[in-house]
């Protein structure tokens, strides 16, 4: 940072544990690439399919082989990248009309065995087989890079503090989405969420039990003394 700072050790207490207070404790996480492709075609009358070029048929093929395409089966950390379409959107919602354009929106979770270079070539050169009447417009963002923390002195001290307040041995994951880790991560400091547990996140009215409160406060502090101490 601008005051050449190095953080050596970070915890991120965002709600990560699953069913109890830290029965899970995420080590990393995926990375997080965001695609927007435009499929520009021709509009036209569905009763005039030779006049027109029609976009969504253009893209169906390409975008089903995306889907089920496999982009590596994870390693010892990691779990298998994934592709999701989020969102489709053609036409204004006439049933005579064939669209102009197609607008898809999608996300790769992805691991380690790749980075958003790969990925974003890997799509564009799929798509350059695709009907050459039909334009393909990309767009791109990348929301985090996947991380991982090994063993050292801070994930010790965390799964000792977990066994010590809580008597549980946790289990080291990187499922889930992304967290501020992917911020802290790359400075190169050992980074491990603990945090409440998850069950609400993202729900109408998300919040954490009070009576993990405590708990939590009682093995952020075991892990500070058995760090400092």
């Amino acid at each position: 940072n601008q005051q050449g700072t190095r953080i050596d050790m970070c915890i991120v207490g965002e709600p990560s544990s699953d069913k109890k207070l830290g029965d899970v404790v995420r080590v990393g996480r995926r990375g997080s690439l965001n695609g927007r492709m435009r499929f520009v075609g021709e509009q036209g009358h569905v009763a005039y399919p030779d006049l027109a070029c029609n976009p969504i048929h253009a893209a169906i093929t390409a975008l089903s082989q995306l889907v089920t395409k496999i982009w590596d089966t994870g390693n010892a950390y990691f779990p298998p990248t994934t592709f999701q379409i989020s969102n489709l959107n053609a036409g204004t919602g006439a049933a005579n009309v064939i669209p102009g354009e197609l607008d898809v929106r999608f996300n790769f979770r992805f691991n380690t065995e790749h980075s958003a270079e790969d990925l974003q070539a890997a799509v564009e050169n799929h798509l350059l087989n695709h009907d050459r009447r039909i334009e393909v417009i990309f767009d791109w963002q990348l929301s985090g890079q996947p991380f991982l923390t090994k063993k050292g002195r801070l994930l010790d001290a965390v799964q000792t503090a977990i066994r010590s307040v809580a008597s549980l041995d946790p289990e080291l994951s990187t499922s889930g989405g992304t967290s501020d880790g992917r911020f802290i991560a790359p400075t190169g400091a050992e980074v491990v969420e603990l945090g409440p547990v998850n069950e609400s996140i993202h729900k109408i009215n998300e919040c954490v039990r009070i009576s993990e409160l405590e708990p939590l406060a009682k093995m952020y502090q075991n892990i500070l003394f058995r760090l400092l101490c």
